[in-house]
Parts: structure tokens; C-alpha cells; sequence
């Protein structure tokens, strides 16, 4: 599963450490997610979400 999270943190300005203290996850969890290589949960999907205030098929799709 592919996802825009990387380009969407950079545009607030937030770091991976950044994000991961708003969803409640290590830095390295936010590394795996945006490198494709760990798909996160619907709860942690759900929260990451939230803090971009947008849908999760707006972050997160498959690749075509």
C-alpha cells in the first residue's frame, strides 16, 4: 500500500518524530509507514489521519 503521509508531514513542517508524538507511536513506526514497508492498524491509520484532517483514502491507496 502506497501513501502521500511523507509530503503531507513536510508540508506542516513536522518532523518524523513530530508526527510520531501526536499518534503515539516510535519514530521508527512513522519511518515504516511511509516507506511502504509496514501497514499500520485502522486505529493507527485512524490517527494519523486525524491529524492531517482528512480521510484515510486520502492518505493511504493502492497502487494501481
Amino acid at each position: 500500500m502506497n501513501n502521500n503521509i511523507r509530503d503531507r508531514r513536510a508540508e506542516r513542517g513536522w518532523t518524523q518524530q513530530d508526527l510520531a508524538e501526536r499518534v503515539g507511536v516510535s519514530r521508527q513506526t512513522v519511518i515504516s509507514v511511509e516507506s511502504g514497508k509496514y501497514d499500520p492498524s485502522l486505529p493507527l491509520a485512524i490517527r494519523i489521519a486525524r491529524q492531517f484532517r482528512c480521510r484515510i483514502e486520502d492518505l493511504f491507496f493502492l497502487e494501481a
